[in-house]
């Protein structure tokens, strides 16, 4: 079983959000069905990147470093196509 880091980019405003999960897909729903008090006034969500870990702490730490402005900076390089052409 993987562990997923996982970026969700809000439909409507200029927000994105950085997890971790064991399963994307609930996850992904319980963002989207206002579960997460943390996203629940930037949704819809959608999922514009993840990434899969066999190892819970090499999750959790990838999640930690994106979350800094270094990481966001390395996750806006990777998605530059995509933010490009928003």
């Amino acid at each position: 079983m993987f562990y997923y880091v996982y970026v969700m980019e809000s439909k409507h405003y200029d927000h994105l959000y950085i997890g971790y999960t064991r399963d994307l897909k609930r996850r992904a729903e319980e963002h989207n069905r206002g579960l997460n008090f943390s996203t629940k006034a930037y949704k819809p969500w959608k999922l514009i990147h993840y990434e899969a870990y066999i190892n819970l702490d090499d999750a959790k730490r990838r999640e930690k470093y994106l979350k800094t402005n270094q990481g966001a900076r390395l996750l806006k390089r990777t998605l530059k196509e995509y933010f490009y052409n928003k």
